[in-house]
This record gives structure tokens, sequence and C-alpha cells, in this order.
């Protein structure tokens, strides 16, 4: 069977056996649309052509790892996404180390601020604690943005199952947020 015709999941398994064409594959199944969400929070194409490179090379190591309990797009974009915030961190504890300079706060977007923020504050947590197929949804949907009918089309299900899970998820973070 061609790579072509195989599911991600089956990709990810193929990976984990080292099979370089699988890797090729889900690249080019899913690397434009990260670079996309990606140039989206970041306006430094080369950070982002670094953490999208990064994104694969992680997937290609932790494939074996890859439980199934959610979708392999939204587990490439945790990748992704953990990825470029480390490399903010990288760049705002360079830049914010300690000789802070007022040009140097200019410099990081309010974006990268927020993004940099995330994983620490109540909101990362309550996000952590909801099932995987409602983080996904409410990440597609609230955090980047896109609608839910671009949300059903990457994550490959009905609209409406896309919205009752948002439904349910902002109603578990308002119960974690309380």
């Amino acid at each position: 069977m061609a790579t072509r015709d195989l599911s991600d999941a089956d990709l990810l398994r193929a990976m984990a056996g080292r099979d370089e064409g699988a890797l090729r594959e889900l690249y080019h199944r899913h690397a434009l649309w990260i670079s996309a969400r990606l140039g989206r929070r970041c306006a430094d194409s080369d950070a982002v052509s670094d953490v999208l490179q990064d994104t694969f090379i992680a997937a290609w190591d932790g494939a074996s790892r890859f439980r199934g309990d959610g979708e392999v797009p939204a587990w490439l974009w945790g990748i992704a996404i953990h990825r470029l915030i480390s490399r903010l961190r990288k760049r705002a504890d360079f830049r914010l180390g300690p000789a802070l300079v007022e040009s140097d706060l200019q410099e990081i977007s309010a974006e990268e601020r927020v993004l940099l923020r995330l994983e620490h504050v109540d909101v990362g947590i309550a996000m952590a604690r909801i099932s995987p197929e409602l983080r996904v949804v409410l990440q597609l949907t609230v955090l980047d943005g896109l609608s839910t009918k671009e949300a059903a089309v990457l994550l490959g299900i009905p609209r409406g199952t896309v919205k009752s899970r948002l439904q349910r998820a902002r109603a578990t973070m308002r119960e974690e947020l309380a």
C-alpha cells in the first residue's frame, strides 16, 4: 500500500518503524497548515521554518509514543506550538535578561508575550485537565481562531460534532476555572 493511502495514525506507526516515506507523506499533508498557523503567531519566517522542521523531527523521534487517544493533526500542532513557545521563551530570555532595555520590550509582540505566559496560568492548567478531544476543538477555534467548519475539516469530523465538543469544552473550562 502506498503511503498516500495510509491514515495519519498508520503513517505514525510506519514512522515508528523508521519509514522515511511515511515521514515525507505526513509532512506533505500537514506542513503547509502548520506553517501558516505558526506564521500567524510569529512574524519571523526563519523561526517559523525552524519550528516546522523541529516539529517533524520531534514527530519522527516520538512516533512510537503516539498513544492514539487524539487526532494526529492535533498531536502535531501540540508539538509545533510547544516548540514555538520554547523558541520565543529563549528569545525573550536573551532579550529580557539582566540588562533590560526598553527597545527589547518593543521587539516582542503582544501575541508572543501571551504565548510565553499561557503555559503557566490557570487557563493553561485547566486546558491540560480537559479531555484531548475537547481540548483540540477549543484550541483550534478559540486559540487559533479557526471557524467550526475549518476545525471540522482539519479534524475530519462533522461540524456539529465540533460545535457540541466546543460547548462541552467551554462548560468544562468554566468548571475548572471556578
